[in-house]
């Protein structure tokens, strides 16, 4: 361990940079912070930045838009403007938080920018139709302490995500950043890196749950000259957008989680594999490791105990597979994203040969917290088995979609219905009778069911039921949702990302798509359902690598849960939610009929018959199932559409 003067560099005194920072952030009055994450950028948050810069130069206000630790002529009462990464509530955004009021304003456009200044800002006063209403009691919520979707999280990755610049190297260290990591290189051996590591419980996030501490041991246990640390950010699954965030949001905990592992396991270079689909997380993860290589926190002599790391990002090469970390491993060499055999595992052979870690984004940012606060506080959240917390995206039919992060152990139950807001129907509307399912995991997930709406969701009690915790992505499903459909979804995604390696894998993907197919169309019998379950269990268990492996987890889980739904598909040659075009029967309820003739004008094949003021009927020869009909009825008479 080292102890040298804290003075010999300004990248040890931490401290003194964060009291340099907060005096100067303690000249502003008041700090605007825009959500500048990908989903709120979409619909218009730089607009809103630029507006908001705008009017409180007309009002003639003070501002400052970078704050910087050294500055020490920040005007007295001025405002702080600044972008934060993803605040969480992406359904309302544009967000806009104003602190230190606590006041928190949704779907902001440039246009409001003028009335939030003179009102809040000025008058100190709140714009009530900016804050968010709850459904359930009408009121008007001021801030996060107030709204249903916050409350009942417990955001501890994402705690800065929303709050800092992540720009803004200074913040981060204000926030206490990269402390944990000159522990871990000033006072701490490798073997007690590693040690509080394997006392935390922290188990990967990035779906296979594999203890993080046990893992860096193996690898810190290798011998070798040349270690490396690989940061895995190549999210694939649809729906998912966690890693994401983090990146955009708050780089430097995943620049320190990494640093933290290099030193446990003692390498000296690393990479941070970024989707390339995420232009904005490459360009703030970039930002970061060269602001943290200006500020003396990375590269050479790290805090004056004479070891370096050198940190690469690297834009990932399209490919789902590439999420497997042996392909990532491969495409980072230059190769074609493929995965290989295991063992040897990553730890004993991985990049270029070398002993490697790979950990994904919310694994490393996870890493400083516990040195911070040690693995006791860790463990207070989760369960036993799987302590800590967890974020997930939770989208599809739920009131409030967005980025979320609650405790292991919490049941689907709270996320769906109270954090999430409740099921909506195809219209919109909160309904207690439209729950359907959720699918969880993404394509390697699996379905879970009313049935499943108080399990405690952990790593051990998913795989119980035949589904993963995955990356993290929720996509919530109302009755009117075909589970064939979503089964055919995941399959077609994982089909397509098939790097064709192995037989079972290419050619099994490919029949149990078309077998899927098979039953859409109304093609299928008795048998088609016997060899959709062989092929699918056959290429669970003779698949090289993870994507294979999990590939048929989704028909597993609907011919598991929704083996009626499927019956009638077969059988009956029906679809109950009425997603499947072949199986359609339209009709014309003749006792709701007015024969006001509008259907049949809007019937391109002429397949719609009858009188004037008559009941009408469809013609199932000429029938092409287009559906154009029963949205032109305003009696609602055309159903089975």
């Amino acid at each position: 361990m080292i102890r040298e003067n804290d003075t010999l560099t300004p990248s040890l005194n931490l401290e003194a940079l964060a009291g340099q920072y907060t005096a100067a952030a303690q000249q502003t009055s008041r700090r605007v912070i825009i959500c500048a994450g990908t989903g709120c950028v979409a619909g218009g948050a730089l607009k809103v930045r630029a507006a908001f810069l705008d009017q409180i130069a007309k009002a003639g206000l003070p501002v400052v838009v970078e704050l910087k630790a050294e500055d020490h002529e920040v005007e007295a009462g001025a405002t702080h403007v600044s972008k934060s990464g993803c605040q969480g509530f992406c359904q309302m955004g544009p967000l806009v938080t104003i602190e230190p009021d606590g006041i928190l304003y949704t779907r902001v456009k440039p246009a409001d920018a003028e009335e939030i200044v003179q009102v809040t800002l000025i008058r100190k006063q709140v714009v009530d139709r900016l804050l968010y209403v709850d459904p359930a009691t009408n009121a008007h919520c001021r801030g996060t302490a107030d709204i249903p979707f916050y409350v009942r999280q417990r955001r501890t990755v994402l705690k800065q995500c929303g709050r800092i610049d992540p720009e803004d190297v200074n913040e981060y260290i204000q926030q206490g950043g990269y402390t944990a990591a000159r522990q871990a290189f000033r006072d701490m051996t490798r073997a007690a890196v590693c040690e509080q590591i394997t006392l935390s419980g922290l188990r990967g996030r990035g779906g296979g749950g594999f203890p993080t501490g046990r893992k860096w041991e193996l690898t810190r246990q290798q011998p070798g000259v040349k270690k490396y640390v690989i940061c895995n950010g190549d999210e694939g699954d649809p729906g998912a957008f966690m890693d994401r965030s983090v990146m955009e949001g708050n780089p430097h905990s995943v620049i320190e989680g990494m640093m933290i592992a290099a030193r446990a396991i003692g390498a000296d270079e690393g990479y941070i594999y970024v989707r390339a689909e995420y232009p904005l997380a490459v360009q703030r993860v970039r930002r970061a490791v060269r602001d943290a290589e200006e500020a003396g926190l990375l590269g050479e002599n790290l805090f004056g105990t004479g070891q370096s790391l050198r940190l690469h990002v690297m834009e990932g090469a399209g490919a789902f597979v590439c999420g497997e970390e042996t392909a990532l491993m491969a495409s980072v060499e230059g190769k074609r994203g493929m995965p290989k055999p295991k063992p040897p595992f990553p730890a004993q052979r991985g990049l270029w040969g070398m002993p490697t870690v790979i950990n994904n984004v919310e694994t490393l940012a996870t890493v400083p917290l516990i040195l911070r606060h040690g693995p006791a506080a860790f463990r207070e959240l989760g369960t036993p088995k799987s302590p800590g917390t967890k974020t997930f995206a939770l989208t599809g039919h739920v009131a409030n979609t967005g980025l979320i992060e609650v405790p292991f152990g919490v049941t689907l139950r709270q996320i769906v219905l109270e954090i999430g807001g409740g099921v909506i129907d195809d219209q919109g509307q909160v309904t207690g009778e439209c729950f359907k399912a959720v699918q969880i995991g993404g394509p390697s997930g699996g379905c879970l069911t009313e049935e499943h709406l108080d399990l405690p969701l952990d790593f051990d009690s998913l795989q119980g039921v035949g589904a993963m915790i995955g990356s993290g992505g929720l996509v919530v499903m109302n009755r009117q949702t075909c589970m064939v459909q979503v089964a055919r979804f995941f399959m077609q995604f994982t089909q397509n990302e098939s790097c064709g390696k192995c037989v079972l894998c290419r050619e099994g993907t490919k029949q149990m798509l078309a077998l899927l197919d098979d039953i859409i169309e109304g093609r299928a019998d008795e048998s088609t359902l016997t060899l959709l379950s062989q092929v699918a269990q056959t290429v669970r268990k003779g698949s090289l690598c993870g994507l294979g492996k999990t590939a048929p987890n989704p028909v597993l889980s609907t011919l598991r849960h929704f083996r009626a739904e499927i019956d009638a598909h077969v059988y009956q040659k029906r679809c109950p939610a009425g997603g499947c075009k072949a199986l359609a029967r339209p009709e014309i309820l003749a006792e709701l009929c007015k024969g006001c003739t509008v259907c049949t004008k809007k019937c391109p094949v002429g397949a719609i018959q009858g009188e004037r003021k008559q009941p009408h009927r469809i013609d199932a020869t000429k029938c092409i199932k287009c559906g154009a009909c029963a949205p032109a009825c305003r009696f609602h008479a055309i159903v089975g559409v």
